[in-house]
């Protein structure tokens, strides 16, 4: 178990914990801190250790700095991208075709690991503002593919009854949408192309642990190492 002298529920609304979660997490810290762990419940010692297990470690009073990779936001997108690509959607492509939605997802994250934002609370907020733009460039893919089908509410709703998060579905909440777009070899190319400019551009203007940054946008070829 991790041990800090400070609350660190702030954090956890980062990590994006519902309200109620960290007012219990605030309220089993301060119990813990004045009077021990002794006399907590079971089910209540085992929430503590899950909420401080889910924090970046301690080391010598410092917190650990979580790796990009690690962060919600990030692993939100994983999540959908690996979906995705294992659906029957996606095992029915032949002749070198490509879904439109894995190609966003990851021109998403090829953006997201070439300008390193910091993922915290402000730029997961006004990273809102990109299911527009998915949205808009996949109604594009779909005006030039054939349609396939994919749960995009349902794999979520699978997930949370296996664990617990707080993630929304990738296409907004609300949205029923299960148009998945499916593009040929030469159609996925340059679909890729133009969703790689709008989503390096948009995330370079959106969030705000960018607006200092004077990164150029990356070369055409440039990859994440591995």
């Amino acid at each position: 178990m991790q041990a800090s002298e400070n609350n660190r529920a702030e954090e956890l609304k980062v990590l994006g914990w519902s309200a109620e979660d960290v007012r219990k997490y605030e309220e089993l810290w301060e119990y813990r801190h004045r009077w021990g762990a002794i006399n907590l419940e079971r089910e209540d010692r085992v929430f503590l250790r899950k909420a401080e297990a889910a924090l970046p470690k301690i080391v010598s009073g410092k917190a650990e700095k979580k790796r990009l990779q690690d962060k919600s936001y990030y692993r939100w997108l994983s999540f959908y991208r690996d979906a995705m690509q294992s659906s029957a959607a996606e095992q029915g492509l032949s002749g070198g075709e490509q879904g439109a939605w894995p190609i966003l997802i990851s021109e998403e994250l090829r953006a997201i690991d070439y300008y390193q934002p910091v993922l915290g609370l402000p730029d997961t907020l006004k990273a809102k503002e990109l299911l527009a733009i998915r949205e808009e460039l996949a109604a594009q893919a779909a005006s030039g593919g054939r349609l396939a089908s994919f749960d995009f509410v349902g794999v979520l709703e699978e997930l949370k009854r296996n664990e617990k998060t707080s993630w929304k579905p990738l296409r907004g909440e609300g949205n029923s949408d299960n148009g998945y777009a499916v593009l040929s070899a030469d159609a996925a190319e340059a679909f890729r192309l133009e969703a790689r400019s709008r989503l390096c551009s948009a995330i370079r203007d959106l969030f705000p642990s960018l607006k200092d940054s004077e990164k150029e946008p990356p070369a055409t070829d440039w990859q994440p190492a591995s």
